[in-house]
């Protein structure tokens, strides 16, 4: 008897420790623990926004790219030291990636009501939602209880980001590859409707390609010429480009899609009557969208026991 209480003790424990590791993301993970958390992100992200209303698309963009990089885990927001490679010094994040100043006011706010309680990725999680929000776009119940990852990869980061120059069949796989559809590929990409991009991503476009809108590209060399001028920045949307709405979609149907990634999601392929849908139908986008972002932002969180809680967002524990 003694034996079979001591196994099934152990076994008990084996289980605990296992639901702790496997914990699912739970949309109120911190409504004991941190009950002001959800104020705190809204009312520091409508600072920075007053600030610069460029800060929300750009929070938007960390989060995306730390999601397609081992998962919604924090590790973009890691500095480099000399015994450790973060993630912002790759292609897709080197002098471009922005807001980490931004998630470091909120971070410092959020010690200060619950130390040692949020983690930075459900923070950044926290903030990419409400960025949206306040620019005019849907709002979402994010699912919390993500943990700081303690590596990051420089490596996924340089191979797994999507690229502005990429084709539909790429970006397409590469959405796959983290549990995506195109569908969602295409809805999410609808984040383009804020924020600039930078000449160096766009000038082969303008220059070269055919499929599009001949006034709109001589608009865009006036500020991107064919050398030099590689930091020059473009809006993603030129209607409204500090709005979020479905304008992005309306520039694709005008063959207006700053980068060669934007216009090939309307270009005779697969996407195109979901485009045309979006572009005619923004309440359906936005729905869409904040749906798409829910399924985002559960791409292989790391839960219970794993990762940590970083004091500092910027370094490991």
């Amino acid at each position: 008897m003694a034996t079979f209480t001591k196994l099934f003790v152990t076994l008990s424990i084996f289980s605990l420790l296992a639901c702790s590791t496997n914990a699912q993301l739970v949309n109120n993970f911190y409504g004991r623990t941190c009950p002001s958390l959800q104020t705190i992100v809204r009312r520091e992200m409508a600072n920075a926004i007053k600030t610069e209303a460029r800060i929300g698309a750009s929070i938007l963009r960390l989060f995306f790219h730390d999601c397609f990089v081992n998962g919604c885990d924090g590790s973009i927001l890691l500095d480099d030291t000399a015994t450790f490679t973060g993630e912002k010094n790759a292609a897709p994040n080197k002098n471009s990636a922005r807001g980490f100043e931004v998630i470091d006011t909120i971070k410092t706010s959020v010690e200060a009501s619950c130390n040692a309680t949020v983690s930075c990725a459900d923070i950044l999680a926290l903030a990419a939602r409400d960025g949206v929000f306040l620019l005019g776009g849907p709002t979402w119940v994010v699912p919390l209880g993500r943990r700081d990852a303690r590596t990051a990869s420089q490596s996924a980061a340089n191979s797994q980001i999507p690229s502005p120059f990429s084709d539909l069949s790429t970006l397409t796989k590469m959405f796959t590859d983290k549990g995506l559809t195109a569908s969602d590929l295409t809805v999410l990409s609808g984040a383009h409707t804020i924020g600039q991009g930078e000449c160096q991503f766009f000038r082969n476009r303008i220059y070269n390609e055919t499929n599009i809108d001949t006034n709109f590209a001589t608009l865009r060399k006036l500020n991107c010429p064919l050398s030099g001028g590689d930091t020059n920045l473009a809006p993603l949307d030129t209607l409204t480009p500090t709005n979020f709405d479905n304008n992005y979609y309306k520039n694709l149907v005008a063959s207006k899609g700053l980068f060669h990634s934007d216009q090939a999601l309307f270009n005779n392929g697969s996407q195109d009557n979901l485009v045309r849908s979006y572009s005619t139908n923004g309440a359906t986008f936005r729905r869409d969208f904040a749906v798409a972002m829910v399924k985002l932002s559960k791409i292989n969180p790391l839960t219970g026991t794993n990762g940590e809680i970083r004091k500092n967002c910027r370094l490991v524990n």
